[in-house]
């Protein structure tokens, strides 16, 4: 059982007791805390309410265009669709720093029925969508383009000819910032189109548990060694440009059960908090939770989260080990904050178990969605070359 001391003042020593990956033999040519060459910070934005999907928005600094025009983007490893971009022309929906076409000189525009148009209802000579107005005005609402990202580490990279949905004219991105970064397996995302050697991995990142700490996202960096354990990168035709894993099962405590995950892939993602299992799995996950929980109050569900319970007036709480065992004896040791969801992280007096079945059917093949909660503070490297991917544990706040 993992015993956490809620108190304010102990916020420093609880970052440090949070372990997600038990220590392995081996040197690391990083210390725990130094954050690998080609890296953009990582903050965290909490959002008010219960997630559905996200409860917290993860955003780096890009700069695109030329000169580069800085935006802060949220960063997406799912195939959700290309890079989105807050751009000018924007009407009402210009709320937030946007992208401004006319001050770019290396802007392109895609032509409209090109292989890189992702438009299909696309007319005239771009790749522009438009939509009609209350007045029954037709304005543009989508148009892509291609251009250069800047990343501004040291010294400053380029990237060129990167490909953005541009979203004109009351058009709003999902996320609160000035667009989403595409990081998956598409040919036009940052991770494919970014500088590359053997001895390089694609991109990884370390997500940060608190508003007030940083974590970092690195971009072609050297390819780490020492405390990293990999699992291969599994193939999926719903998910053509995601990554997934095998996840084998889950190991509760030491002398608790192992809980095989059925035949199917584990899909790793930033957009979505918690994660979610196949029912199966989850029922014995949740039932054996509960009972080694037996001795706390329990509480109302919250959203999706069936297992809560009620700390209030309690300096100390004792958890459960929850270990993702994944193909490759590959393991991966959630700490409180990775496996339990404080509504309030202020405030822990009541916390959910933040795993969850979900009331929508997986798509073949898939058992597992992997959210943000169980990866903070561990950097995920993505080491697409080589088609694996990688644990370091303890890497940020």
């Amino acid at each position: 059982m993992a015993s956490l001391a809620i108190s304010s003042t102990h916020l420093g020593l609880l970052t440090l007791l949070v372990l997600l990956l038990a220590p392995r033999p081996g040197s690391s040519t990083w210390d725990s805390q130094e954050v690998p060459p080609n890296s953009l910070p990582v903050t965290r934005t909490p959002l008010n309410d219960l997630p559905s999907l996200s409860e917290a928005e993860y955003h780096v600094v890009i700069g695109y265009g030329t000169p580069a025009q800085n935006l802060s983007v949220g960063f997406n490893t799912r195939d959700y669709g290309p890079t989105f971009l807050q751009c000018k022309p924007c009407g009402t929906a210009c709320d937030v720093p946007a992208f401004d076409p006319s001050r770019s000189s290396s802007v392109a525009q895609v032509p409209c029925g090109s292989p890189d148009c992702p438009l299909k209802t696309c007319s005239g000579p771009n790749c522009t969508a438009t939509t009609v107005n209350g007045n029954g005005v037709v304005l543009p609402s989508i148009t892509v383009v291609t251009d250069v990202i800047t990343l501004s580490w040291s010294p400053p990279t380029t990237v060129g000819n990167v490909r953005a949905n541009c979203l004109l004219m009351g058009t709003r991105t999902s996320d609160s910032s000035s667009g989403i970064l595409d990081l998956s397996r598409d040919i036009h995302s940052l991770a494919s189109r970014a500088p590359s050697s053997p001895d390089t991995v694609a991109f990884s990142y370390c997500l940060p548990s608190l508003t007030e700490t940083q974590g970092f996202l690195s971009i072609g960096a050297p390819r780490p060694e020492g405390n990293i354990t990999y699992t291969a990168l599994r193939r999926n035709a719903a998910f053509p440009k995601s990554y997934l894993v095998r996840l084998a099962g889950l190991g509760l405590s030491i002398d608790g059960p192992d809980i095989p995950i059925p035949l199917g892939d584990a899909l790793i993602t930033v957009r979505t908090t918690f994660t979610y299992m196949v029912y199966e799995p989850y029922a014995a996950l949740r039932k054996y939770f509960r009972s080694q929980m037996a001795q706390y109050q329990l509480a109302p569900r919250l959203g999706v989260l069936d297992t809560c319970y009620d700390f209030t007036g309690l300096s100390d709480i004792s958890v459960p080990t929850i270990t993702l065992r994944f193909a490759g004896e590959v393991s991966l040791d959630l700490g409180v904050r990775q496996k339990m969801y404080f509504h309030r992280r202020d405030n822990r007096s009541l916390g959910c178990l933040a795993f969850a079945n979900p009331a929508y059917e997986f798509p073949s093949g898939v058992a597992v969605v992997i959210g943000t909660l169980a990866q903070e503070m561990t950097e995920v490297v993505y080491d697409v070359r080589a088609e694996k991917v990688g644990f370091v544990s303890n890497r940020c706040d």
